[in-house]
């Protein structure tokens, strides 16, 4: 198979593992259920949303649209599937029910959904699936696992980008430590949505268009002992082509800054220096090197403004440095200190804005913490914190029925979070008159629509005290229609496009809400009539106890 071929046939941006089977067994057993009643073609109606908003925030960044989308569009069961459900389901299963699977296709299934890249909050359905009963079941465990996980990247991704601030570049490190060859190519796209600027992912670079970056790692630099390890030593004039011993030139200036560095010759390795003018002759327009292999201060700063200065004398600028262990805002501060003293004293201005990367398990309290130090840092290299989601490992998204031959279904629980809200609902969003999101409103199908500057009620779904009059300046509806008769009804989003849209529609929301630490709730709310409506069918559904 041909590079373009594979690439289409198992990609295309969606990863050729989702497929019909990606699903838990009882999705199939109950499509068998429904099948053997008679109740296939019910026409039922599921909304896909969360409970909570993840990492203590208030805000969560809808993501995966696209690839469910894409799901969709090639939804069928192969051959081989067929063989394996028989294989797996019980003999006593109807034979017809496989060949009924055979022409299963939602062709008659409709989706509205949020934009791709939009904040939302708990609550507000992501997805509203409609269709028939055995059709539209089975597509739950799949949209969930398309939804929950690119959802809770591309949140964790953007309060990345609010904490570091839009200056500082930041580039995804994760796939080493990512959770599978899946998690670490959804990783580093919905990172790059959420607002990172970069991958070291080379495959998610050609899959996805994201750009990707990388310098070299310790082993580079321990593989070379000395100077007998330096096989070449000569690189080439960028303008004039004339030929020079960079080794040389690196010594020169070596024995020139050490005291600008604030170290003895002495005291920095020969073999690291060796390994970065090796390196420089290699890549001498892209020259960045990991400087704390040895010493940062002692060793690695030394040697680095060495080969960068010997490049400059040869018509190249070298990049800058990345430091992946010890003190960061030390260190950086250090650094720039150097870049900016060696800068005015060979008068390169460029020098002192030498890119600082820093690589050192970073989380979001790190980077807090880093801002308060003053530190120099100009791009962050993450990885673990960000790719595994360490401080909320999954987003909680539920897939519930909510209406079932145009009956309203409700569940009910102890929990009175995991009461669902019944009934075909739409959605709008409620501005005020600063311009700032004011609260999320939802309604029955039936009612009109929100109009601005007229006063609507807006209820708690659940605490019957709480509700309050809006008078919106702006009214925006939260869904369109992505999906209807096998067709998409909307043109999708571009990568950079919804990347763009999550950084408009984090603006929409007010500094409080968007904070790290004890954000202001942001309010999600419902009719007077939804809200009447709930408890109407909570009371009609909820068990009438008896004493004795």
């Amino acid at each position: 198979m041909s590079d373009n071929e594979s690439k289409s046939s198992c990609h295309m941006r969606q990863n050729c593992v989702v497929q019909p089977l990606l699903t838990d067994l009882y999705q199939i057993t109950m499509a068998y259920a429904y099948w053997k009643s008679g109740k296939m073609n019910d026409h039922a109606v599921f909304d896909l949303y969360f409970r909570k908003n993840p990492f203590q925030g208030e805000f969560t960044i809808f993501a995966g649209l696209e690839e469910c989308i894409r799901f969709l569009e090639k939804f069928r069961y192969s051959s081989s599937d067929i063989k394996y459900l028989k294989s797996t389901m019980p003999s006593m299963v109807d034979q017809r029910f496989f060949d009924y699977l055979k022409d299963l296709n939602p062709k008659d299934v409709s989706i509205c959904a949020m934009d791709e890249g939009s904040v939302c909050f708990p609550r507000i359905p992501l997805l509203r699936v409609e269709g028939p009963l055995i059709m539209v079941q089975l597509l739950e465990t799949t949209l969930l696992t398309l939804v929950n996980y690119a959802s809770l990247m591309a949140t964790n991704a953007a309060r990345y980008r609010m904490v570091a601030g839009k200056n500082i570049t930041l580039l995804e490190f994760g796939l080493r430590r990512a959770q599978g060859p899946d998690g670490g190519l959804s990783a580093s796209k919905y990172s790059y949505i959420g607002g990172f600027d970069g991958t070291s992912n080379v495959l998610a670079g050609k899959l996805y268009n994201i750009p990707v970056s990388g310098t070299h790692a310790h082993s580079y630099i321990t593989s070379f002992t000395d100077m007998n390890d330096l096989k070449q030593r000569t690189l080439a004039h960028k303008e004039t082509g004339e030929v020079y011993d960079i080794l040389n030139l690196a010594y020169k200036h070596r024995d020139a800054i050490a005291a600008d560095v604030g170290t003895l010759v002495s005291e920095a390795s020969s073999g690291e220096l060796a390994a970065l003018i090796s390196y420089a002759i290699a890549f001498p327009q892209r020259f960045v090197a990991l400087v704390d292999t040895y010493d940062v201060k002692r060793s690695g700063l030394l040697n680095f403004c060495a080969v960068a200065l010997a490049l400059n004398d040869l018509g190249y600028k070298a990049i800058g440095i990345r430091i992946d262990s010890g003190d960061l805002a030390y260190l950086s501060n250090t650094a720039r200190d150097i870049f900016e003293r060696i800068a005015e004293k060979y008068n390169i201005p460029w020098f002192a804005k030498l890119t600082i990367c820093a690589s050192n398990d970073i989380n979001e309290e790190t980077i807090l913490s880093l801002n308060e130090q003053s530190h120099k840092i100009d791009c962050f290299g993450i990885g673990t914190h960000l790719v595994t989601c360490q401080r909320q490992p999954a987003l909680g998204c539920v897939y519930k029925m909510v209406e079932i031959n145009g009956q309203p279904r409700i569940k009910l629980s102890q929990e009175v979070g995991k009461v669902t809200i019944p009934g075909k609902k739409n959605a709008f969003r409620l501005y005020g008159a600063d311009g700032y999101a004011l609260v999320d409103l939802l309604q029955r199908s039936s009612e009109e629509v929100p109009r601005m500057k007229e006063k609507v009620l807006c209820r708690h779904p659940f605490e019957e005290s709480k509700r309050a009059y809006v008078t919106p300046s702006r009214v925006e509806p939260l869904h369109k229609l992505y999906w209807q008769n096998g067709k998409v009804c909307q043109p999708l989003p571009t990568l950079q496009e919804i990347r763009n849209r999550v950084q408009e529609s984090l603006k929409t929301l007010r500094n409080d809400h968007r904070r790290n630490l004890n954000p202001t709730p942001y309010k999600v709310s419902v009719s007077d009539d939804l809200y009447n409506f709930i408890h109407d069918l909570w009371l009609q559904n909820a068990p009438i106890g008896e004493l004795s």
